[in-house]
């Protein structure tokens, strides 16, 4: 789990993590913010398979509320981490 995170409509807020996968390269990250029945894709060209990804992810809120960000990472085989990391958000 991503520490809680605090923050503001209209204020964006940066999150970061590794992602991992020894013996295959991460090939993208991809985020979710309605509990993981959509994810938004970003594929990360240039990994190879024997070092961590460290990746960043912004997100500026439009509206008040608690949200949960799910992260995963997909390796060069297609497969997703098998649980999403996650953080959950407090807007105000």
């Amino acid at each position: 789990m991503i520490p809680r995170t605090y923050g503001h409509v209209g204020t964006p807020i940066e999150f970061k993590g590794n992602a991992y996968d020894f013996g295959h390269r991460i090939a993208a990250i991809e985020f979710s913010l309605d509990e993981g029945a959509h994810w938004t894709r970003y594929d990360t060209d240039g990994t190879n398979d024997y070092q961590n990804l460290t990746w960043t992810f912004t997100w500026t809120p439009e509206k008040p509320g608690a949200y949960v960000l799910r992260v995963r990472s997909v390796n060069d085989e297609g497969k997703a981490s098998p649980e999403s990391a996650y953080a959950e958000i407090q807007i105000d």
